[in-house]
Formats: C-alpha cells, structure tokens, sequence
C-alpha cells in the first residue's frame, strides 16, 4: 500500500528521480517548495521559518534532500553561511512542524554528503571514521548531520545517507566531465590520483525507497558503490562509454586554486569510501562497477 511522502529538495538533481521512482511505486508524494505551482506543492521557507503545516499532518515519511549547491557559486562568507543555513534550518523547521502538530512520520531520511571525511587520500572511510581534516567540506556536512540528529533525539526513525558523486549526464560531476570530452579533451585535476567515490543516481534513490521499506535502516549509511575509481579514471571510462577518444588534459592544482579559492577542495580531495556498511544491511546496487553505471546512463 503506497504511502504519503513529503519530498524537501524535490525539484533538484536527485529530488526529481526520487520522485519519479515513489509514484512509480504507488506513492502518493508532496512537495516543499518556495514556490508552489501544483496542488501537490506545498510553501515553505526554511531560512524564514516558515511552512505550510498541512505539508506535514498525515505525511507517513519525510525525505529531506534541501540545500543550496555546494559546488554552484564561489565560497565567499555569505555562501558559506548559506550552504550550512539552508541545511540546518532545514531541518529545524521540520522538526518544529512535527513537534506544533504532534505528528511524528514513520521515517525522516536525510541527505548527507561524503564531503563529512574531507581529504583522506588512500584510507577506505566508514561510518564510524571522523573527518581527516578540518575543511569546509568536513565542517559544513558536520553541521548539516548534527540537524539531522535533533530530528532522531526526537524518538523518529532516522536515517543520513552520505551521499558521493552523483553519476547522470544532466547534472552534477558527469556534466562537466562531458564538455571537453565533446571536443576530445579529457580533463582531470591534479595528478589525476584522488579516490572519487560516485554513485549512479538509480541507485541513490533506490537506497531511500530501500530505507522507506526497511523499518531497521536507521543512522548513516555511506551512499556509494562499492567501487570507487581515480579521478583520471573516471574520465577515461566516460570517454569508452560515450565512444569518444580524448586527450588527456591534467589541470593543475594551484590553477585550479587560483580559480576557485577554496572550493577547489571539491575536486582535489580524495575520498575512498566504503559500502560495506549498507551492503552488510542488506542493499542490493543495481550498478556496482562504474562501467555498467556508465553504460546505462549513455545508452539511454
């Protein structure tokens, strides 16, 4: 029997999808939005405090994927503050929602983000691993996570996904990856060695409606495949899967530095994330070797 899932953040890149695949499975879902055009939409603000509490009365699960772009704009002191705000009011807002009408869902999963372990070169991170260092990565999602688990103080289910690189060719790192492929230029940063742990965006939101269906999923999960890749690697096999032979094209460090400041952390560090926990719990990946993922994703 479906249930009623309100959907924060679902008009982004992952929020879209997720939605796509709860109707697809008899869901009945809301969404939170600024600015409301339907009658499943629902007004919210959460830097102003504000939502529309017929959003929450009955919902069974909430699914909260808000937050301004990490990578969207440079990290002046006002983004900053933005990106950590929009998490963290975020979810103070639902929760303040759930606590004035007495009704607590089923479920609150949360997005989170591998950005929590910072720059932690070759090590495998866990779960249970604290941040390698003290970046702006580390410290925002450190933020973001500890909103989340007022929500679980709260008594509710809680689950945060942290969540890697995100792989489809309308949005996030896969995007950029293909405009210089598209002119037989492959592109990597650095020396091309970082860890990059991706993910398909199926597999994703198959990991929420995984835990919408699992009573015992509860806590952080790491939402990556098993297998993570090198940087350089990454482009290489998007170059086979797309038919496109490319120079490669190593941008350097202290340029990419130059030219975004801090934010340059986004694609310099490298983070080698493990999937054991979430496999251990019982997750099947529906596109664990790279290849596959990108042979779906170009062949559609």
């Amino acid at each position: 029997m479906g249930k009623t899932i309100l959907v924060a953040g679902g008009s982004g890149f992952i929020g879209v999808r997720l939605v796509e695949m709860l109707q697809a499975q008899g869901h009945s879902v809301r969404l939170l939005t600024r600015t409301p055009r339907a009658p499943h939409h629902y007004a919210w603000d959460p830097i102003a405090g504000r939502i529309d509490d017929a959003a929450v009365q009955g919902a069974d699960v909430v699914i909260n994927l808000a937050g301004a772009g990490i990578a969207e704009k440079r990290w002046t002191p006002a983004r900053k503050q933005l990106i950590i705000a929009s998490r963290v009011e975020s979810a103070r807002v639902l929760l303040g929602a759930f606590q004035r009408l007495q009704h607590s869902p089923e479920a609150y999963l949360a997005a989170s983000a591998i950005g929590y372990y910072g720059n932690s070169g070759e090590r495998w991170m866990t779960e249970e691993d604290p941040p390698a260092d003290q970046g702006f990565l580390s410290i925002s999602t450190i933020e973001w996570e500890r909103a989340t688990e007022t929500i679980s103080a709260s008594g509710i289910r809680t689950v945060a996904f942290r969540i890697g690189i995100v792989l489809e060719q309308s949005g996030g790192a896969l995007r950029e990856i293909i405009r210089p492929l598209r002119f037989g230029i492959g592109a990597y940063f650095a020396d091309g060695q970082a860890w990059y742990s991706w993910i398909h965006r199926d597999d994703v939101c198959r990991m929420f409606l995984w835990a919408i269906e699992n009573p015992r999923a509860e806590g952080i999960y790491n939402a990556v495949a098993p297998h993570p890749v090198r940087n350089r690697e990454l482009v290489q096999a998007t170059a086979r899967a797309m038919g496109r032979w490319a120079i490669p094209a190593p941008a350097p460090a202290f340029a990419l530095c130059l030219m975004l400041g801090e934010m340059a952390d986004v694609v310099l560090n490298s983070t080698r994330v493990s999937a054991a926990k979430i496999l251990q719990a019982g997750f099947s990946f529906q596109y664990p070797q790279l290849e596959d993922a990108l042979a779906n994703i170009f062949r559609r």
